[in-house]
């Protein structure tokens, strides 16, 4: 009897453990997937800014052209 116990407790920590790495792959997942949202978004409002920041340019770039053209 005793060595039945002793076979259940050493089951039942391993299962513990076990259920313990789930839990932190999972959390670590999810941070991961947290964090690449967190980018992506980054990315995208830094492309919309240089977007038009290259708009401005090309629109003073063009007036430009068009007032040197006027003078002469």
């Amino acid at each position: 009897m005793k060595k039945l116990f002793a076979i259940a407790l050493i089951a039942v920590s391993f299962a513990a453990c076990n259920s313990a790495e789930t839990k932190t792959e999972d959390a670590a997942e999810a941070t991961a997937d947290s964090l690449n949202t967190q980018v992506e978004a980054i990315a995208d409002s830094a492309k919309s800014s240089i977007d038009s920041a290259a708009a401005t340019v090309d629109s003073a770039a063009a007036a430009t052209v068009d007032s040197v053209k006027a003078a002469h």
